[in-house]
């Protein structure tokens, strides 16, 4: 199953985190995403016309996010959006933040 055909699933501070072949295996699915030297973070920079078409994209990422029930870290730099993925409960990756980004990457404006 793709990753976008998945649903994120609830965590808690049981979930181990991912080591670094999982990781590696699942990076190869989200273009565009690389990965933190600590193996612990999932980052990518979109670039987009203007401010208005960086707030639809954030917006959609919003709405996206919520309807996951598993939310990115992002900052906007007027037509610029850093986005990170980590699952904060065990401080690193589990399989929810590879879903996310994967449906991020989906998002067109």
């Amino acid at each position: 199953m793709t990753l976008t055909a998945k649903k994120c699933i609830p965590c808690d501070q049981g979930m181990p985190r991912m080591v670094a072949a999982e990781v590696q295996r699942l990076i190869s699915q989200i273009p565009g995403w690389s990965v933190s030297p600590d193996n612990r973070r999932l980052q990518r920079r979109f670039t987009f016309a203007d401010f208005r078409c960086a707030l639809v994209f954030v917006n959609a990422m919003g709405k996206l996010a919520e309807a996951q029930g598993h939310h990115p870290d992002f900052a906007v730099h007027y037509n610029v959006v850093d986005v990170t993925l980590w699952t904060h409960v065990i401080d690193g990756l589990c399989e929810n933040d590879f879903i996310v980004a994967a449906k991020i990457n989906q998002i067109s404006v």
